[in-house]
């Protein structure tokens, strides 16, 4: 592209840049280009572009004094280069630079502008106070990769029906397992969406995938699900999640986007009508299948909706990730029922690497075997550890 002056660049992230190609790449269709003033303006106050529900505008306003200069002093048709740790990732033809009003994009995406609430502050700080819109270009190919993959699947399926699910996975419980069989014995082919975040997380990405791998190929038709990653950008951490989430998979070609009814999207608000949902407005047009929440039961000695359930919430065990988190956090094993034991192996490898070095070195034989030499790491030792807890006629 040329080379680089300094009085030519815009320093942006790997979370804009992300979301950039999704731009590119039609995933926010109808939205298709960074708008300009007057398009802001009006989707902001009607929550529709070309004559489609959009929650709020879409905008590239890029934070930091050098950027800050470089568009005030910006002209019509310059054309300035977009970097990314210091290196070109695409360009962007000057069109309009406007300033923006940063709390009321704030409370536009997230309901508040209140610093408590996770992921406001982290985007105050990343906001700039000036907007650009212009044609742009960038250089990455992951989303269209994407897109080929699960037309490819569609394709060699012959797939009449094709349902996403949107999963964190932290951990991948056995509720998730539910529906994720549930939607596999009603649809041909399941998309699911692991969430890749931007952010530090002890439960990163690539533990995550593993875990989601190894239930995927062992536990089901693997030739009818794909794992994609879907990085999730700050435009979906607000209460437009839900939407935003079904805008996409739609997008990527997905004919549907299957949920649970805890899903944080369906959270309630009030206004002169009356109470709603945040996706009342939205899910008349829009697939969306919304589905019960499971439990265990301690009477039923199952995983049960809570729709179908004769017993009390109180006889329940819900699987809340946070509760789930920090026992795993603990480095204690999970119950079997919350998860299956060797998707807690993989996490607790992970979080604890080498834990069991010395155990493994100097008690290689303590564990019962059919006569034939194992090698033990500390995966396995945590499944020889889940069999001992498994032992039922001592207790």
């Amino acid at each position: 592209m040329g080379s680089v002056k300094s009085d030519n660049t815009l320093y942006i992230d790997q979370e804009a840049l992300s979301t950039l190609e999704m731009l590119k790449e039609g995933i926010f269709y109808p939205v298709t280009k960074l708008m300009n003033q007057k398009e802001a303006q009006s989707v902001d106050q009607s929550s529709q572009y070309n004559g489609k529900f959009f929650p709020f505008s879409f905008l590239l306003a890029p934070s930091g004094k050098r950027n800050e200069k470089i568009l005030k002093n910006a002209k019509k048709g310059q054309l300035l280069h977009l970097i990314v740790d210091n290196e070109i990732v695409g360009e962007i033809e000057v069109d309009e630079v406007f300033k923006i009003d940063k709390l009321k994009r704030v409370e536009l995406i997230f309901s508040t502008t209140d610093e408590n609430h996770p992921g406001v502050k982290g985007i105050k700080k990343r906001l700039g106070n000036y907007a650009i819109s212009g044609q742009f270009k960038i250089e990455s190919n992951k989303i269209s990769k994407i897109k080929k993959s699960i037309q490819d699947a569609k394709n060699n399926l012959e797939a009449k029906s094709t349902v996403a699910m949107m999963l964190n996975a932290k951990p991948l419980h056995r509720a998730h397992e539910r529906m994720i069989r549930s939607a596999l014995g009603e649809n041909d082919l399941l998309v699911l969406f692991l969430k890749k975040q931007f952010n530090d997380d002890i439960f990163d990405y690539e533990m995550r995938q593993e875990a989601l791998k190894y239930y995927v190929e062992n536990f089901l038709p693997k030739n009818r699900v794909l794992i994609e990653p879907f990085e999730n950008t700050y435009i979906f951490a607000g209460y437009n999640n839900i939407i935003l989430d079904t805008i996409a998979t739609k997008n990527f070609g997905c004919d549907k986007l299957i949920i649970g009814e805890n899903h944080s999207g369906i959270g309630t608000y009030y206004d002169k009508r009356g109470i709603h949902t945040y996706y009342d407005i939205f899910k008349e047009n829009h697939d969306i299948e919304i589905k019960s929440e499971y439990v265990f039961c301690n009477i039923c000695k199952t995983l049960v909706s809570t729709k179908n359930c004769p017993h009390g919430t109180h006889h329940h065990i819900k699987y809340q990730a946070d509760f789930l988190q920090g026992i795993l956090k603990s480095g204690l094993l999970l119950p079997a029922i919350l998860v299956r034991k060797e998707i807690s192996a993989i996490y607790l490898s992970r979080l604890f690497p080498n834990r069991f070095d010395y155990l493994i070195k100097n008690y290689p034989n303590y564990f019962p075997s059919d006569g034939l030499i194992v090698n033990l790491d500390d995966e396995k030792f945590y499944m020889e550890i889940m069999k001992l807890h498994q032992t039922v006629s001592l207790t």
